[in-house]
This record gives C-alpha cells, sequence and structure tokens, in this order.
C-alpha cells in the first residue's frame, strides 16, 4: 500500500472522542472491507449482549450472578433503587474516611496522623490499585502506599522492612470477597503478626474491604476494625478498580476518584454506540478478531509509552487473559479461547524484545499506548529543535512503521495525558473491549472457572502435606520416599510429596533428607523436630 492509500486509510479508521481526547487506530491492521461486511452480524449480536448485560441479566451463571461493574460510574443505570443507593453511599463514605483520615480525626493508637498504606490482596485487588497508584499517585501523596500482591514470607518481610518504625502509622487495606482467599488471607495473618511482634495493635489500624457476610467482615466486626467497605457480588476482581476495591487507596493517595468515575462513565456512553466505526471498544474487538482469526492465533503486545503507565501491560493481562481463556464456549463447545498478553513500555523494549517483534515470528500483534503532553511545565532541547519527548514520540513512531514494513499489525491508542480522567477512560475503554469481543467469540468473560481449579488443587497439595507430615511423626523411624508415600495414602502423588519434603527441609520445618539430593528415590526421610 503506498503512502497516499496508507494516509487516507489512517483517516478512515480513525476514531477521536473529542471529550476525552482519545484516539484510537486500528489502520495498521489490515483488514479489509470484506472482513468487516463479514463481522457485522456478530457485531450486532455482541451489541445486544452488552446491553443486556448491563440491564442486569444473569452473566455469571456459576455464581449466579449479575455484572454490574459499569453501574459503578452510572449508579442510575443500576436495574433497582437498593443498587444504586449502594453505590452511591458506598462512594460517600469512602470520601468520607479519606477525609477523617487526612484531617488527623481519623488516627494511628501512637497518635499522629497516619502516613503510609499497606494493601493486602491479590489478584484483581491487587494489580488494578498498583496500576492505579503507578500511573496517577503524585510524589508528595499525603500517604506513601505499599502493596503485598502474594503469599511470599521474604517479599512481605522485605515490605515490612521498608515501612520500618512507621508501622505504627500505617493503614492496613485487607481486600478480598470472600475473605478465603489463601492469600490475602495469609498476608493478612503475616501482618498481624509483624504488628503484634512490636506490640502495637493491629485492629486500630485496620480496613476490610469485603463482601457482606464474608469471613472477612464477620473478623473485622469482631475484632473492631476502623472500617469496612463492600465489595459488590455482582463485581469481578480483575474490573474492580473502580469500586471500593481500587477506590479507597486511590483517594487515599489523593488521586481525584470521581474523575476517575467521570472518565469511565463517558466511555462506557461512547462505547455503548451500536456503530463499528464510532465505538472505539467495538473498533479494538474487530481489530482483535482479525489479528487472532478470533481464536487466540497471535498474541497481544501492550506498549505504553509512557513510565507512568508501565504497569498496564500487566494490568490488562489479567483482565484480557482471565477473562477470554475459557475451555468451552457459551454452547459448551471446547473451544479453548483466549489472547496472550504481555508488554512492558517504550522505548525500554526498543532494546528489549522489538528486533524479534520486527524481525522473529510474526504470533503477535502490538498495541501502541501514546500519551499526548510530555510532561508538566516546558521541556529543554536535547538538541537544537529537539527534546527528549519528542524522542519518545519519534521512537513510537518509528517502530510503529518498522513493524508495518515488515507485515507486522498494530493498533495506537492515544490520550492527551495521563490523567485520573484518561486513566478512568483507558480502564473502562478495556473492559469493554473484552465484553464485546467474548460476545465475539461466543464465551463468557466474566466467570474463571480455571482459577478455581488452580485453587482446588493448590488446596489438596497443603491436605497431602498434613498427611504426610503425621504419616512420618507416627512413623518413628526414618523412611523411604516410596514407603512414606505408600504409608500415607498417595502413592501416585510421590513426585509432589517428594517436593513438599525438598520445601519442608529447607525450612527447618523437622523434616530431614538423608542421601544423594539428585537420586530422590534412594532418600531416607526422618522426623527430627
Amino acid at each position: 500500500m503506498d503512502a497516499v492509500a496508507l494516509w487516507q486509510r489512517y483517516q478512515d479508521w480513525l476514531y477521536y472522542d473529542p471529550d476525552l481526547g482519545f484516539y484510537v487506530d486500528v489502520s495498521r491492521m489490515r483488514f479489509d472491507e470484506f472482513f468487516v461486511k463479514a463481522m457485522q452480524p456478530k457485531f450486532e449480536q455482541a451489541f445486544a449482549g452488552m446491553a443486556a448485560l448491563e440491564g442486569g441479566a444473569i452473566a455469571n451463571p456459576d455464581e449466579n450472578r449479575m455484572v454490574g461493574h459499569y453501574w459503578l460510574r452510572d449508579p442510575d443505570l443500576a436495574p433497582s433503587a437498593e443498587l444504586r443507593q449502594e453505590i452511591v453511599e458506598t462512594l460517600t463514605r469512602i470520601q468520607q474516611f479519606t477525609s477523617r483520615v487526612h484531617s488527623g480525626a481519623i488516627r494511628p493508637p501512637s497518635g499522629g496522623q497516619f502516613t503510609d498504606i499497606l494493601s493486602v490482596g491479590i489478584g484483581g485487588s491487587a494489580l488494578g490499585p498498583e496500576f492505579v497508584t503507578a500511573a496517577l499517585a503524585p510524589v508528595d501523596a499525603p500517604l506513601a502506599i505499599h502493596f503485598s500482591d502474594n503469599t511470599d514470607p521474604a517479599g512481605l518481610d522485605r515490605t515490612i522492612a521498608e515501612i520500618g518504625a512507621r508501622l505504627a502509622s500505617t493503614l492496613v487495606l485487607i481486600i478480598s470477597k470472600s475473605g478465603g482467599t489463601p492469600e490475602t488471607r495469609n498476608g493478612m495473618l503475616e501482618v498481624k503478626a509483624a504488628f503484634a511482634a512490636r506490640q502495637l495493635p493491629f485492629a486500630a489500624n485496620a480496613v476490610a474491604i469485603t463482601g457482606h457476610g464474608s469471613k472477612l467482615e464477620q473478623t473485622a466486626q469482631s475484632e473492631g476494625w476502623l472500617d469496612i467497605f463492600p465489595m459488590h457480588d455482582w463485581v469481578g476482581g480483575r474490573t474492580s478498580e473502580l469500586s471500593a476495591v481500587g477506590l479507597v487507596a486511590a483517594a487515599l493517595q489523593g488521586i481525584d476518584i470521581q474523575a476517575l468515575l467521570d472518565g469511565a462513565k463517558a466511555m462506557d456512553a461512547t462505547t455503548r454506540r451500536p456503530d463499528l466505526h464510532q465505538n472505539p471498544a467495538a473498533l479494538l474487538a474487530l481489530a482483535w478478531y482479525y489479528a487472532t482469526n478470533g481464536k487466540g492465533d497471535k498474541d497481544m503486545v501492550v506498549l505504553p509509552y509512557k513510565d507512568s503507565l508501565l504497569l498496564f501491560s500487566r494490568y490488562l493481562q489479567q483482565l484480557v487473559m482471565e477473562s477470554l481463556g475459557k475451555e468451552r464456549d457459551l454452547d459448551g463447545n471446547v473451544v479453548h479461547q483466549g489472547i496472550a498478553v504481555y508488554g512492558n513500555k517504550g522505548s525500554t523494549d526498543q532494546h528489549a524484545y522489538v528486533q524479534q517483534l520486527r524481525d522473529g515470528v510474526p504470533n503477535f500483534f502490538a498495541t501502541f499506548i501514546e500519551v499526548l503532553r510530555d510532561r508538566q511545565g516546558a521541556s529543554i532541547e536535547v538538541e537544537p529543535g529537539a527534546t527528549s519527548g519528542d524522542y519518545l514520540s519519534g521512537f513510537l513512531q518509528g517502530t510503529r512503521q518498522a513493524l508495518f514494513d515488515n507485515a507486522r499489525d498494530s493498533i495506537t491508542v492515544t490520550i492527551p495525558a495521563v490523567t485520573p480522567r484518561s486513566v478512568g477512560a483507558l480502564i473502562a475503554l478495556y473492559d469493554r473491549a473484552v465484553g464485546l469481543y467474548g460476545n465475539l467469540v461466543n464465551v463468557n468473560a466474566y466467570h474463571q472457572p480455571g482459577v478455581e481449579a488452580g485453587k482446588k488443587a493448590a488446596a489438596s497439595v497443603l491436605t497431602l502435606q498434613s498427611q504426610v507430615l503425621k504419616t512420618l511423626q507416627q512413623a518413628g523411624q526414618p523412611l523411604s520416599l516410596v514407603e512414606l508415600a505408600a504409608r500415607a495414602g498417595a502413592p501416585e502423588s510421590i513426585e509432589t510429596v517428594y517436593k513438599i519434603l525438598r520445601h519442608l527441609d529447607a525450612n527447618d520445618r523437622g523434616v530431614k533428607l538423608n542421601g544423594d539430593r539428585g537420586r530422590p528415590s534412594q532418600l531416607q526421610i526422618s522426623w527430627q523436630p
């Protein structure tokens, strides 16, 4: 395609929202009009499916739940007065709580004011808050924030050490819908232990963000925690950033949460248009379908050209892969759907894996996230007529062109600046693109049976560990690995038994592996408490 034709294609497919200042450019995806025409019936069904979803249809049949994260940014759309009231009241409570913390009306038992936040969560309860913090938190935020988003003891030790003496003035957010999520429960217990080791009261520093009637809510009520904010059962973890899950931490850091919500509301309104050319989320879904053949044939590489958007690809990884990665479609057919997502940031990746993107295996399509505003204030010229920001823009444009010249497709999403309103809109844009794409490929984007299967498998390992320890303690003598697995009733799980024992031995948990570590079957295992 010559330059004149390419310029015309750019204009034909460019979407621009004058209110939000957003551009979406899919012109470098090489679909043709025949493909677009063939997709029209699918899009008509997808638009209808999204309308039904927002109207309160049961979209998560596994849990008999509606999917209503869209109502969070426009409560008037909620299907009942009760839901509308709860959304509005929760937002008001978050704002009031934040104001009282900032003013010192709510303060730590040690006196003074809260200085830090320790947010304990996993998955959607961590990725959204981490992304928004990196994107928007001011350098002089009223409270510094730290995250515990794993069940890694060394990682939590490092976080507690970084907080240091300020633990006494640290507000702890425990985020779990059920209260039974192992990683978050473990984090809570570890943080409680850290407070106890310093003879600090935990409850007076703790806030729960959880579901109504959950184990965590019951714990917070019985122990007298500072406050409890709701996680609605109709909001999934990966779409929960604009609920209390993300808004409490954001507000405490001085981020304008109303602007976040307003940006998302404006994008939601735009992406309700049942018109492919006038709907930026539909354009993304169209491009994804074309690139992946509607079957996940290619990966999505996300390249935000802004340091503050570094974690956006990590946030999208969960949103896209957990929503679309499904074994079966809505008709029960085995389809193995999904789109793999990875990325870092530009122009860092031009010194990492762009070489392969241009010249290697063509198993991807790229998404460039462009930010027009370089910084607050003027920039110096690093050479005559050029600033650092000019270079960043040049690298983006050059990489986009280099990829296209070698038949690598890309999308470019452009925002005016990294602000609460634009970040809220960016979150909503991808929320809705995922919903539309799920409809196009006939999968349920709002449940996650694979995640539940992983949790059950992990629980079975811990159950086996208990059986193995009990057996070893009762044996009273060293046993071979085969003998121990057989006596524990798990001869078919001998490899898992071995890995459990190796971990316990490495952590001085009373298990000793005697013999050649390179020949597991010849080891003798003993109990030495």
